[in-house]
This record gives C-alpha cells, structure tokens and sequence, in this order.
C-alpha cells in the first residue's frame, strides 16, 4: 500500500510533530470537499482516493470526465467510483475557481495542468478569491536533525520570484498562519540568509533585521520571528551555541522563511530528495487553501498536501 490506513482520530494532540499525525487529524476535521483541477491525472486520483477513504476528503473530480472516469476505472480506484463527484469542464481551472468562489469545494488541488494555467484562473479578479493578501506557498518536511521527529516549514519556494520586503513581511504572516494550523500556538520563524552578521552587501540580510524588528514591535502578533540566520543555526542548537547567538529561533525554527524561489525551492527539494522525507505544501493567502504539488511527488506527498488543506481550510483563530 503507497499509504497506511489509520482511525481513531483525535482533536488531542497540539502540535503535529510528523506526518502520520498530520493525516490524523485531517481524519478529526474532514472530510473537506478537494476540487481535483484537471483531475485527469494517475497520481492525484490515486491520492483523492486514498484520502476520500480515509475520510479527510470529499473529492470533487473536474475536467474531462470521459478521461478521468476512464483513469478511475484503470487504476481500479473503488472509492472514487462510487462516492467521488465528476463535474465536466472545458476549462477545468475557470470552473474549480468559481466552485470555489460559491463555496461548492473547500481545497483546490493541481491535477494534470500546469501551475501557472491553474494560478491564472484562481487569481482572475471574476473568482473573487483574492483575500488582498500575498499568495506564498508553504511545504513541510520531517525533520530529525534535533534527535526527535517534528515538521518543519520552508516559504517561499515556489511562487514569489524576488520578494520585497513588504512581500517578505506577507510570505511571514501566512507562514504564521500555516503553522498555527499545526498546533504551535508561537511559532519560531527563521528569516534566512547565507550569514547572521547583516551586511548591505548581503541585500537579504538587511531585510531579515527589519522583519526582526517588525516582529519585536508586535507586528506578526503571537510569534517569535528572528534572522538573519543560516541553516545550521536555524535548525541546530549546537551551531548557534557555538556562534553565540542566543535567541529563542535560532537553532529550534518551526519554518524558514528564504530569501528568493532559488533558495527555497533548492532547500525543500533538497529536505525531500537528500533528506529522504515525504512532503506537504500549500499556497496560503487565498480565501481556500490551494495546492500545487509538482508533477513528481509521490501519491503520499499528495496525500499528506490534502491532508495539510483539510487543516488549513478548517482553521479557526
């Protein structure tokens, strides 16, 4: 089996420290319905299914529905057979917008289309699914370098190019507001760079001091942001011991917010594929959580993103 079967879910637990836990109180919340765009696609069909049986969701399959009921009966998916619901559509993001718009789907997941065509309908002002928020979107990781397991966040690897500033200040807010879903009722954000001394020769590390003090002064509310910071002293205590930086962030970051997609995207890539951790993300900002997971992730790390939409979009702060 490409997932494991699990019940007995529980509203218990605070803060989600793995994956297994994340699909768990998904279970607790669910089932949320998951417009599945251009569902015509092997791995998110797979993924749907395991998640509709699960009970964390409902999905809403939207697209060709020649091709993907065709898909559902080759790959032998029962679940969706029977309970899953088919919406046919030329355009499949337009529809999956507007059905979002009308509140008829809760999460809107990326199947068998590209990211910017899907973005294109979400973002078109007729949708109304702009909250006048930055959209940035936020992946999960496992991480064991402490000694115990915990999810640990990266953002933003994939969608805002350079951000400025202002930018980084609303990639910070919707981190907060994706790790509070977890449980972490204050979280500890890790603004990034290549160095902790700030420098102007290092553009992003003037920017970190700012969003540090914006985050002393109250701005982000109940959380402890903090930067610049390199890797190993996000993550390690030992390396921000050895360097002397004392301060409740450095060396225990619940999510490290980088300096531009280059980062983010190599470091997230790099947790899964030289870390050898499954993966969740999603794109925060948007009236309903919206989820573009790349065309190689695996049908757990789409499990796990539906699984982190259901939570989000249930939210309640």
């Amino acid at each position: 089996m490409l997932f494991t079967m699990m019940c007995g879910a529980s509203h218990d637990s605070p803060e989600l420290k793995d994956f297994s836990k994340l699909r768990l109180r998904a279970q607790a919340l669910g089932p949320q319905r998951v417009g599945v765009v251009a569902a015509e696609d092997d791995v998110a069909l797979t993924a749907a299914d395991a998640a509709l049986r699960l009970g964390i969701a409902i999905p809403v399959l939207i697209g060709n529905e020649r091709k993907t009921r065709m898909k559902v009966e080759a790959l032998e998916l029962s679940a969706l057979i029977v309970k899953a619901e088919f919406v046919g559509a030329d355009d499949s993001a337009l529809v999956a917008a507007h059905m979002a718009r009308d509140n008829q789907v809760d999460v809107l997941l990326k199947g068998h289309l590209r990211t910017d065509q899907f973005l294109r309908a979400v973002l078109d002002n007729k949708a109304e699914l702009r909250t006048g928020r930055l959209l940035s979107d936020v992946f999960l990781y496992e991480d064991r370098l402490a000694g115990s397991l915990r999810l640990v966040g990266i953002t933003d690897g994939g969608l805002n190019v350079s951000p400025s500033l202002e930018q980084k200040k609303q990639i910070v807010q919707n981190a907060i507001e994706v790790m509070r879903s977890l449980g972490l009722a204050r979280s500890k954000i890790a603004i990034m760079s290549a160095t902790e001394a700030v420098s102007a020769s290092v553009p992003s590390t003037v920017d970190a001091k700012a969003l540090t003090e914006m985050g002393e002064a109250g701005q982000f509310g109940d959380a402890e942001v903090f930067g610049p910071l390199a890797l190993d002293c996000a993550l390690l205590r030992s390396a921000a011991q050895a360097k002397g930086i004392a301060h409740l962030v450095a060396g225990h970051a619940d999510c490290m917010v980088v300096p531009n997609i280059e980062a983010g995207n190599l470091l997230a890539k790099s947790a899964k594929y030289l870390g050898g951790s499954q993966c969740a993300h999603v794109v925060a900002g948007a009236r309903v959580p919206i989820l573009i997971p790349s065309r190689v992730e695996s049908v757990d790390d789409k499990l796990n993103s539906i699984a982190l939409g259901v939570i989000f979009a249930t939210r309640h702060f």
